[in-house]
């Protein structure tokens, strides 16, 4: 049977979030369309990750629990590792024949009250009656604002293709984050000098610790006070003081930003071939001066500085973010709306392989609940006192937890709250406050 489209959801993009997604609606047998702007499976794997790059999250911890990944991957998978891996993925589960690519989205915006109204860039309108969002939050990069102007090559990571673009020249990267030490590494082997300028201390880790990826010892399994205490007794002795690389101190605890994974920048500090600096205070043509009043001349400049977490299709007003955190209920909801899934807007601490499964599943229980409903499910969820996150990381261990708890209890305060709201709504409609009843 051929379901109309205004009845049928849309999934947009099919990196692991949108093909974890699909597979879940497959499963539920609720029909849909899958829509993926480029030619290819895979996302950033696909289309934007250099080819040089290598995860700093293990197998172990990246791969879907129901779907192992290979043996020959190795410990850390790199970009054709991960792009092959889901391809594989989207065969063995069949969901390749669904996604229909080069089907960009430029635009979505309400129609009426239960549905979504779709514009791609072909010019082509649907309607659907729900949408998941997918689109990844690794592609709109994020530029510092620094005085004045760089006369040379001035790049984001995102625009970093091949080591060649470094070769014999004098490269500074802005940033203490994974891509920013990458990068960094890659620099102090081809280029003619290579600096790290960084603004604060971060927790920098070497990738295996005793021969384990070091992702590993942060396990869903321990709480958060235990994975602090094992990994900074464990630091302790393998790193030692930041200060000996001529890094700052860290100025937070562990995981309260994301720590930065490096085996390579550590060694490439202490041999003198990668050098430490502070914060840029400003630009001056070709020289570039640093907050501890030193200076030097560089022929590029590349800012690891992070991306910004946007759906610029959605119509204006409906998605919200506070710096980096998305204003979302139950990890997905907008408020007010039915049947919008922003999904995959926060970052785990650890790899989101123990996490994906449990979240789509979260998402789809959202899905089949509002169903149920006559009102918004994030409207009776803020009435209920969930608010959105106050930041964008979490902790694998605590996030299942919380999932598991919502489908132990949300259904039945969420239906217990709806009846409520529709009783008051009748109240108000009969003593004629009320033009028509919410309720039907």
């Amino acid at each position: 049977m051929v379901v109309p489209s205004e009845d049928r959801m849309l999934v947009i993009g099919a990196g692991p979030t949108g093909l974890a997604m699909a597979r879940q609606l497959n499963e539920a047998e609720v029909a849909y369309d899958h829509v993926e702007a480029t030619d290819a499976i895979g996302g950033v794997w696909s289309h934007g990750a250099h080819r040089w790059i290598e995860l700093v999250t293990s197998r172990k911890t990246t791969e879907f629990p129901e779907f192992p990944m290979p043996r020959h991957v190795g410990d850390f998978p790199t970009r054709d590792g991960m792009r092959d891996y889901l391809r594989a993925y989207a065969e063995h589960f069949g969901l390749s024949q669904a996604i229909q690519f080069c089907h960009r989205v430029v635009q979505i915006v309400p129609e009426g009250e239960e549905r979504w109204q779709v514009t791609f860039e072909s010019g082509d309108r649907t309607t659907y009656k729900g949408v998941f969002v997918c689109n990844g939050h690794h592609w709109d990069p994020r530029w510092p604002s620094y005085p004045g102007e760089f006369a040379g090559d001035y790049l984001h990571a995102s625009d970093f293709v091949s080591p060649t673009q470094f070769a014999g020249k004098r490269v500074l990267i802005i940033g203490g984050g994974n891509s920013a030490c990458d990068l960094a590494s890659t620099a102090s082997r081809v280029g003619r000098s290579a600096h790290l300028s960084v603004r604060r201390g971060y927790w920098i880790m070497p990738k295996k610790l005793f021969g384990i990826p070091t992702v590993e010892y942060i396990s869903p399994r321990l709480s958060v006070p235990w994975q602090r205490r094992v990994l900074k007794a464990i630091l302790r002795l393998r790193v030692g003081d930041y200060r000996k690389y001529g890094l700052p101190r860290p100025d937070h605890d562990l995981f309260d930003h994301h720590p930065t994974i490096s085996t390579d920048v550590l060694k490439q500090l202490r041999r003198g071939t990668l050098n430490a600096r502070p914060d840029v205070a400003r630009f001056d043509g070709p020289i570039v001066h640093f907050t501890d009043g030193t200076s030097d001349r560089f022929d590029v400049v590349v800012c690891a500085t992070g991306y910004h977490v946007c759906v610029p299709f959605l119509a204006e007003g409906l998605f919200e973010t506070k710096g980096p955190v998305a204003q979302l209920y139950g990890g997905a909801l907008i408020p007010d709306y039915k049947h919008l899934y922003i999904m995959a807007t926060a970052q785990v601490r650890s790899g989101v392989g123990p996490v994906i499964g449990p979240y789509v599943k979260h998402v789809r229980m959202l899905m089949e609940l509002q169903e149920e409903l006559h009102y918004p499910l994030s409207t009776i969820m803020q009435s209920l006192g969930e608010k959105p996150p106050r930041t964008h990381l979490f902790d694998a261990q605590l996030a299942i937890k919380k999932m598991q708890a919502a489908r132990e209890v949300l259904p039945a305060a969420a239906r217990k709250q709806d009846a409520l709201m529709c009783a008051a709504a009748a109240a108000l409609h009969d003593a004629g406050h009320l033009s028509s009843p919410t309720c039907r």
